[in-house]
């Protein structure tokens, strides 16, 4: 024994009496899988890490140090590199001691000093809710790990160990909330690294502390079916093996029952009963080559009835993590519902182990990179997207939760994305520049629109255009945390951009109206007063109708001047700047729906109208004809008003909104009249409603979309001309 296991030996004895893995045993289990690791470094991190440690203990009465040592021990179960090793017995001293990140770097190198740090907790943050410190740890998680895959590997044993002691923690509400964190964030994120087994393990842990009584259920049913059936899943383990005996194949194969929590989760996404689900036991066949395992499918097929929908090729279009395997359910010995997994032994070593079956740190070597790393770039692009942490940790839910389906591009690249997905998720998918720029799609060589769903094996193809921008349409259709993040930056820059230009015109104006000249140096003292940082957020303010301009020129210069000038009226106020020719209208062209200037619902102003826009608190400008009747609510604010004129130039592909107030004759046809006028006129309907009906007529509110005040007009004279229309307005509401 080395004097290091020794004096190891020795401190550990004085920590406590509760029984834990010793430094010998450690080295020895990293050993038996990499002769080669450097024992003088696990030696120095066990008597570190357990000096560092002293006399703390755990809520479950053993010494805290008993805990580092599992984490360790877990990792070794995965046959990680010494650094990963260490990391894990030096995980907590950063946090919980007064050990300090150049003690790390002295005593062990840059290396484990770095992965120390990703994996510290990091609970000194000063946050206001419990939420933020969970997005903002998780957000970091997240940059650590991509710097190395290992700081999520050791944070994945740490709260593995953390849950299966959580009994221990007194405080219930704690303990739920460790709980749904683990099922939220940890257990997704080992799926996603292949790292199944402790993804089993988090989740059914978890699902216990969150509801009790569907686990303690399902286990009793388990032990029911169990003591119902005897030996049964040694039968079925027993003919399998004849069935491939028979084949000539040489196959290992192995059955188990699935976990609580995935029978639970079967039952409530398929809402079947516990007695109604096929695959409760499932059975893995390991076998030598490729073509053993499509041999052993024919195999099992060539015996056993087929269940219809359970056959999945995962060999030939492998799971973003790497898992390869083929599954499929059957109605197999003794007439019980089975699935079986085949595979390769290769591809059990990476379904079992993961990423770190990939793992090669030896001599300075790095992971290969490959499709199971592409959901880590993805969650990095959420990150730059996403406007602070509760945002990221929201999109980043929405990528890590939902079944997945599997779409090709032309040129034969697969893209696993959230069921449910569409054109536009799969466009962002590609890459955020397409995305930004998609028009349509067509999926299996047919046009389809943007919001068209896709499912398993779809070849996508993304149609672009310079011209195309991100609507805010769009983030209620897409699902996937990358596109949702992407759309709502863009639709963010967008707003404040407006807001800055609009904001600017407001305070210019302002300030002309009380002879004043704006400057930086006149505007410093409106900084201070309302809280901006920079001219430009001022503007932003008063674009977006939090402040007006005469809050401004008001904060500028607190002196009111002897004798201002007389405000005009709104309506004469605009005259009047025509008539000087002057020209302080707000273009209106290139309009994003629901940014800072869009249009009134209660008028439907089209262009060729005459119009003007009121400042809404949050909103921007609502544009409204200028005989609407909402502007008398405006009347005692004239600040708010705004002299704003239709961009004669404006070529943009969207048309305004136009609505009719229809009576039509209650006649067979009278409604097929109706839109075939409108279509004839080039007129789209947008929506239609019947708000009232008698024996002789139907009251109808239709709205339409033009080119502008013209086509309008000449579309409801075609209307006015045909028979089974009674009568037709412009309607105002």
């Amino acid at each position: 024994m080395t004097a290091g296991a020794a004096a190891a030996r020795a401190a550990a004895g004085n920590v406590g009496t509760t029984a834990m893995m010793r430094q010998y045993e450690l080295v020895e289990r990293i050993k038996a899988y990499d002769p080669g690791a450097d024992e003088a470094a696990i030696n120095r991190a066990y008597v570190f890490a357990i000096k560092a440690h002293g006399t703390q203990i755990r809520a479950s009465g053993d010494p805290y140090f008993a805990h580092p040592v599992e984490v360790a021990g877990i990792l070794t179960n995965y046959r990680l590199d010494t650094a990963s090793i260490v990391t894990a017995l030096l995980h907590d001293t950063l946090e919980d001691t007064s050990v300090t990140i150049e003690e790390i770097k002295t005593n062990f190198g840059p290396e484990i000093a770095q992965l120390v740090d990703g994996v510290t907790k990091l609970s000194q943050l000063e946050l206001n809710t419990e939420q933020d410190k969970q997005a903002e740890n998780f957000r970091k998680l997240v940059l650590a790990m991509s710097r190395d895959i290992r700081v999520l590997l050791v944070k994945l044993a740490d709260r593995l160990h953390n849950m299966r002691t959580l009994r221990f923690i007194a405080d219930a509400e704690r303990r739920r909330r460790i709980a749904r964190e683990t099922m939220e964030i940890y257990a997704p994120l080992a799926e996603r690294i292949g790292m199944h087994a402790i993804k089993d393990e988090l989740e059914d842990l978890a699902f216990a502390e969150l509801n009790p009584e569907a686990h303690d259920g399902i286990v009793k049913r388990l032990a029911f079916l169990r003591e119902r059936g005897g030996d049964l899943v040694g039968r079925i383990l027993a003919e399998l093996r004849r069935v491939f005996a028979e084949a000539e194949l040489t196959a290992e194969v192995a059955g188990r029952e699935k976990a609580p929590y995935s029978i639970w989760r079967k039952m409530h996404t398929k809402n079947v009963a516990f007695e109604q689900l096929s695959d409760i036991m499932a059975f893995r066949v390991n076998v030598d080559t490729l073509a053993d395992c499509y041999a052993a499918l024919g195999a099992i097929h060539g015996r056993y009835r087929v269940v219809p929908g359970r056959f999945k090729d995962f060999i030939s279009t492998p799971k973003p993590n790497g898992y390869q395997s083929l599954h499929t359910g059957v109605v197999g010995p003794e007439g019980h519902r089975i699935e079986v997994q085949i595979r390769s032994h290769s591809m059990h070593d990476v379904a079992e182990r993961g990423v770190a079956a990939h793992w090669q740190y030896k001599q300075g070597a790095k992971p290969a990179e490959g499709r199971q790393y592409r959901w880590l770039q993805q969650l990095l692009e959420i990150l730059e997207s996403a406007s602070g942490p509760e945002e990221f940790l929201e999109h980043t839910r929405l990528e890590m939760f939902q079944d997945q389906v599997f779409c090709f591009s032309p040129k034969g690249d697969v893209f696993a994305l959230p069921r449910g997905a569409t054109v536009i998720d799969f466009a962002y998918a590609v890459h955020s520049e397409i995305g930004d720029h998609c028009v349509g799609g067509k999926v299996n060589g047919r046009l389809v629109q943007l919001r068209t769903q896709l499912e398993n094996g779809d070849q996508v193809e993304v149609l672009t255009s310079k011209n195309q921008s991100p609507s805010p349409e769009w983030e209620q259709i897409v699902i996937t945390g990358k596109a949702r993040s992407r759309i709502r930056r863009f639709i963010h820059n967008e707003q404040r951009r407006q807001y800055l230009s609009l904001g600017e015109s407001i305070v210019e104006k302002a300030f002309r109206r009380e002879g004043h000249e704006v400057n930086d140096k006149a505007l410093k003292p409106a900084l201070a007063a309302h809280h901006c940082g920079a001219v430009e957020d001022l503007y932003v303010k008063v674009g977006e109708g939090i402040l007006t301009g005469r809050d401004v020129v008001t904060a500028a210069f607190p002196q009111p001047r002897e004798a201002p000038a007389a405000k005009p009226s709104p309506a004469r106020g605009r005259r009047a700047n025509k008539a000087k020719g002057e020209r302080h209208a707000v273009p209106i062209k290139g309009l994003i729906s629901g940014l800072a200037v869009h249009m009134a619902r209660c008028c439907y102003p089209l262009p060729g109208d005459r119009i003007v826009g009121i400042i809404v608190t949050g909103r921007g400008v609502t544009i409204h004809t200028i005989d609407c009747d909402t502007l008398a609510n405006f009347a005692d604010t004239p600040e708010r008003w705004l002299d704003v004129s239709w961009d004669e130039d404006d070529d943009a592909e969207h048309k305004p909104l136009a609505r009719l107030k229809v009576v039509l004759v209650n006649a067979p046809g009278a409604l097929s009249e109706l839109t075939t006028v409108i279509a004839k006129n080039q007129g789209n309907i947008t929506n239609l409603k019947i708000t009232h009906r008698t024996l002789e007529f139907f009251d109808l509110l239709v709205d339409v979309e033009v080119r502008d005040r013209r086509h309008f007009s000449t579309m409801i004279a075609a209307l006015r001309a045909t028979s089974g229309v009674n009568s037709v307005e412009r309607a105002r509401r």
